[in-house]
C-alpha cells in the first residue's frame, strides 16, 4: 500500500498515515456552527476532507470520515431570536441548509455527520472525568477546564499560556479560577430556551468539550487526523486536545491537519468581518465543478484569495479538461507516457495531498496529447478525475445530445456543403440557445454540452 504523508501542525513535520485497529483511517474534521447558511471558506474543509477519503479509499486504506455540527452556541440563541424562532428551530433549519448546499457539491456525505445536541451524555461524562481527575472545577452552575493543570497547553499553536485570551463571552472572567481557564458547562442564561440537566445545573456545553466528546463517541480515544480549518488550531485544537488528554491519557489524534483559510482582500472571509459570498451564490452562480476546481487550485494548508474572477478561471480550467475529453480519441492506458504522469499524480496526493501538483500533471498529459494523439490519455483523465472531486466534466464531456439537436447538426452540415453560410451561422445560434456548441474539427462536427 502507498504510504500517505501529512504535514502535522503539532509536530511540523510529514507524518505517515497509520491505520488503527481493524485497519481503520479515522478522520475528524470539525464542521459548521449551523447559525446562519455556510459561505464558500466554509466549503474549503468539507472538500478537502471528502476528498482525503475519497484519495485513502483508492489506495486500499478503509477511511472513515467525521464532519460533525455544532448546533447550539450563543451565535444560534442570537440569530433565533432575531428571526423571532426558538434556537432549536433555526439550528434544524439551518443544518438542513449546510446538508442542501454541501449536496450541490456532488462529493456525496461524510461518513458521519455528529450533532452536539445529541451527544450531550458522552459531554457530560468526559466533563465528570475531568473533574475526578483535577482538571476541571464547578463555579456556580458553570464548569471550567484549568488549563494551568494541564503542562502541555500551548504545544499545538506554539504560543505561551500567559499570553492567551479564550475569547469567551463577558461575565465570565469572575467565575474562573484563572482568566486562562475556559468553558465546559455554561449554566442556562436568561432567553436560553435550549438546555439539559446536568450534575451542576441546567445549561449546555461549551464549544471545545462537543468535540472532544463527538470525536471519541465515534473513533475511541485515538484517531488518525483531526482536521479543520486553520483558525481552529487555537483555542478550539488546542483545547480539544488539552481536554482529551487530561481525561484519558493520550492524545486524541496522531496527525493534525489544517486547511488554510478563504480570503478576499486578504482578510479571512468570516461573517463577523462581512466580507462572505456564500455557498449557495457561489453555485448558482459558477456551478459545482467551478466551486471545487477552485478550493483545490490551492494547495490545502496554503490561503487561496476569492474574487469572482478565480471561480471564472477555475470554470475555464475546467472547460479545458471537457473539450479535451470530449475531443480526445482511446486508446492502450498502458502508454508508458500516461503511466508515468498517473505515478506523478499519485505521489503528489500522497505528500501532503498537493492537489494543485496533481491538476498539474493532468494539464501537462492534456498538453501533449493535444499536441499529437497521445494512447490512453483520456483514459487515465477520466480515471483521476473523481479524485479531484470532478468526475463530473466527463459525463458532461461524453453528454449524448438529444435527437433534434442532432437532427439541426446534420443541417448545418449540409448547408456548409451548400454553402448557405448565413443558413449555418443561424443553425449555430440555434443549438447554442438549446445549450449545444459546435465543435468542428478533422474528425468532423461534434455537439458539446455547453456551460
Amino acid at each position: 500500500m502507498r504510504e500517505v504523508r501529512i504535514k502535522d501542525t503539532f509536530s511540523g513535520e510529514l507524518i505517515a498515515i497509520e491505520p488503527g485497529p481493524g485497519g481503520e483511517v479515522g478522520i475528524y474534521a470539525c464542521g459548521p456552527t449551523v447559525y446562519s447558511r455556510i459561505h464558500i471558506g466554509n466549503a474549503r474543509p468539507f472538500v478537502v476532507f471528502i476528498l482525503l477519503r475519497r484519495f485513502l479509499a483508492q489506495l486500499g486504506y478503509a477511511p472513515r470520515l467525521a464532519i460533525n455540527l455544532t448546533d447550539v452556541n450563543d451565535k444560534i440563541y442570537a440569530a433565533a431570536r432575531e428571526r423571532e424562532l426558538d434556537s432549536a428551530t433555526h439550528a434544524l433549519e439551518m443544518s438542513a441548509a449546510y446538508i442542501a448546499d454541501t449536496d450541490r457539491l456532488g462529493l456525496g456525505r461524510p461518513d458521519e455527520e455528529p450533532l452536539a445536541t445529541e451527544t450531550i451524555g458522552p459531554i457530560v461524562a468526559l466533563i465528570e472525568a475531568l473533574i475526578a481527575a483535577g482538571h476541571a472545577y464547578q463555579s456556580g452552575d458553570d464548569v471550567y477546564f484549568s488549563v494551568r493543570s494541564f503542562e502541555p497547553y500551548g504545544r499545538l499553536s506554539n504560543r505561551d499560556p500567559g499570553a492567551m485570551d479564550q475569547g469567551e463571552e463577558a461575565g465570565s472572567a469572575e467565575l474562573k479560577e484563572d482568566a486562562l481557564d475556559f468553558a465546559l458547562w455554561k449554566a442556562r442564561k436568561p432567553g436560553e430556551d435550549t438546555f439539559w440537566p446536568s450534575p451542576w445545573g441546567e445549561g449546555r456545553p461549551g464549544w471545545h468539550i462537543e468535540c472532544s466528546a463527538m470525536a471519541e463517541q465515534i473513533f475511541g480515544t485515538e484517531f488518525a487526523i483531526h482536521g479543520g480549518g486553520s483558525d481552529l488550531v487555537f483555542p478550539h485544537h488546542e483545547n480539544e486536545i488539552a481536554q482529551s488528554q487530561a481525561a484519558r491519557g493520550v492524545a486524541p489524534a496522531r496527525i493534525w491537519m489544517h486547511n488554510g483559510m478563504v480570503e478576499t482582500n486578504s482578510a479571512k472571509m468570516a461573517k463577523s468581518v462581512g466580507n462572505i459570498f456564500m455557498l449557495h451564490e457561489a453555485l448558482d452562480r459558477h456551478g459545482p465543478e467551478a466551486v471545487v476546481a477552485f478550493l483545490i487550485g490551492g494547495h490545502y494548508r496554503q490561503p487561496i484569495a476569492f474574487d469572482e474572477s478565480a471561480l471564472a478561471q477555475a470554470a475555464a480550467r475546467n472547460a479545458r479538461i471537457r473539450d479535451f475529453l470530449a475531443g480526445a480519441g482511446t486508446g492502450d492506458p498502458e502508454a508508458a507516457q500516461v503511466a508515468a504522469t498517473r505515478e506523478r499524480f499519485l505521489a503528489a496526493l500522497a505528500e501532503d495531498f498537493n492537489t494543485p501538483k496533481a491538476l498539474a500533471e493532468l494539464f501537462s498529459l492534456i498538453g501533449e496529447a493535444n499536441r499529437a494523439p497521445l494512447a490512453g490519455a483520456r483514459e487515465l483523465v477520466v480515471e483521476l478525475l473523481p479524485l479531484l472531486g470532478l468526475e463530473a466534466l466527463a459525463a458532461e464531456a461524453g453528454e449524448a445530445a438529444d435527437p433534434e439537436a442532432e437532427a439541426l447538426l446534420v443541417e448545418r452540415l449540409q448547408a456548409r456543403a451548400d454553402q448557405d453560410f448565413e443558413r449555418a451561422d443561424a443553425i449555430r445560434e440555434e443549438l447554442a440557445a438549446r445549450g449545444w456548441e459546435v465543435r468542428d474539427s478533422a474528425d468532423g462536427a461534434r455537439l458539446i454540452r455547453r456551460r
